[in-house]
């Protein structure tokens, strides 16, 4: 399957950029630094997504320019064998135009000498805010060039502007291309919970010492075996209690006969990421208890994707998720109802939040959390204020985002029971996540993440194979 991005798709969103940024505005987009990770290495490099958004480019060292015209100059690290026979392979200044549709290129090391002189007649510089540190003292340097030459007829910017607003409304909607790559990274990743509760079933029926490291390195594997770069985020794989902690990272702890081991995983496929938790017995068979509080997660969930679809709001799901689970809450005994009252006493008091704490989705593309407004655009002066019943911090509420085709969220729901008074012990110590990928469609929602089972039965079917 070639997925390879057609360099015509940057150039369009850099004219698109272009044109949202006004004809006398300028862009300037940086990529991510390489960041140490001891005296003589670095970590494994990932770039910026906002600027492989707009080129595609994967190298370090780089820089993008766009003007409201529709110019493009990279700046990028110029060809150094000496360098590259250590660091590999670098495109470099002349040949980056013809391979990447940039107007021109330059050394990086020009940078600082030509941005005054791009600036200069320009009414507004455009950078995404707080998100590389000290690109606000760079920019104050070069505007300073500018102004040094205003009695020679220099013209300097009179406005800076948070380039991440446009650039993230851009990125909001994943076109055909960039949904096809996320379907494909969503395959492999639930290719690879298969094998992790195969696997942990299988060594445990062998009598062997599972760890949760074992099961984190058959994810990886998986990954890295279809062509994935990397894991899109530090992967959870949680053992028994350790499901309750919500962002537990894969470490040594024992698998055991009879728990339950949360997964929460996906890879990154060219630049996109993919995002899936599965929970699932240890040995393959759910025990009374755990097959209980499953179900009501994935009533839950159902509740949520049904309420996903073009035209609903994005917090819609939440609330469907919120009013099962807490509803189940009550009949378990989970709350007690003669302390917390009604169906609707809960949802207003927030009293579920004891075992279920976070948000039921989150925007995914580039970003695991991907950039997007969650406040409807259009809406964004109707505010009200609240005290928080749980936290007693006031919230300032505005109407959630409007769901449009082509936007890409996670559906999350989840259950995490702690020993505590009151709380029937059988549900102690577990905790349950179940989360798919959805593309949001007229019609409702494609859940591109349902490659790995998601039912109960079928859950155990697949880890009895």
């Amino acid at each position: 399957m070639n997925l390879a991005t057609p360099a015509s798709l940057y150039a369009q969103r850099r004219a698109q950029l272009a044109a949202l940024i006004g004809a006398k505005g300028l862009a300037i987009i940086p990529t991510a630094p390489e960041q140490p990770r001891n005296r003589d290495n670095d970590f494994l490099y990932r770039h910026d997504s906002y600027f492989y958004y707009l080129t595609g480019f994967t190298e370090p060292k780089a820089w993008l320019v766009i003007t409201g015209d529709g110019q493009t100059t990279l700046f990028c690290a110029p060809k150094d064998m000496e360098r590259e026979i250590w660091d590999g392979y670098r495109l470099g200044p002349v040949a980056a135009p013809a391979q990447l549709g940039v107007d021109a290129a330059f050394s990086v090391a020009d940078l600082d000498a030509q941005m005054p002189a791009l600036l200069d007649g320009r009414d507004a510089v455009w950078y995404p805010f707080a998100t590389h540190k000290g690109l606000e003292t760079r920019v104050d340097g070069w505007l300073s060039g500018v102004r040094g030459r205003v009695r020679l007829g220099a013209l300097c910017p009179e406005q800076q502007r948070d380039l991440c607003g446009p650039l993230d409304e851009m990125r909001l909607f994943k076109d055909a291309h960039e949904q096809a790559i996320m379907r494909r990274a969503a395959q492999i990743s639930a290719g690879a919970h298969i094998r992790a509760m195969q696997l942990s079933a299988r060594m445990l029926r062998d009598g062997q010492d599972v760890r949760e490291y074992h099961l984190d390195a058959e994810l990886l594997h998986e990954f890295r075996r279809h062509g994935s770069q990397y894991p899109a985020y530090g992967s959870i794989v949680a053992a028994g209690a350790n499901a309750c902690v919500l962002h537990y990272r894969a470490d040594a702890g024992a698998v055991r006969d009879g728990q339950l081991v949360l997964i929460d995983a996906g890879c990154e496929l060219d630049g996109y990421a993919s995002d899936i938790t599965r929970t699932f017995p240890a040995n393959g068979q759910f025990t009374g208890p755990q097959r209980t509080l499953y179900d009501l997660v994935l009533a839950s969930q159902e509740a949520a994707i049904a309420a996903t679809r073009a035209g609903a709001r994005f917090n819609d799901p939440h609330e469907a998720t919120v009013k099962v689970l807490a509803q189940g809450l009550l009949d378990l005994g989970l709350l007690d109802k003669n302390k917390v009252g009604t169906l609707e006493d809960v949802i207003e008091k927030r009293a579920y939040s004891a075992f279920y704490m976070h948000r039921t989705g989150h925007w995914l593309g580039m970003d695991v959390h991907d950039c997007g407004s969650y406040i409807e655009p259009s809406e964004i002066d109707r505010v009200s204020e609240r005290k928080d019943p749980v936290s007693g911090a006031t919230v300032k509420d505005r109407p959630s985002r409007i769901l449009k085709p082509g936007m890409v969220l996670t559906i999350e729901p989840g259950l995490y029971v702690r020993p505590a008074a009151g709380v029937p012990e059988q549900f102690h110590n577990i905790g349950i996540r179940i989360e798919d990928d959805a593309i949001v469609t007229q019609a409702g929602c494609e859940l591109i993440s349902r490659g790995v089972p998601v039912k109960a039965d079928e859950i155990e079917a697949l880890m009895r194979g």
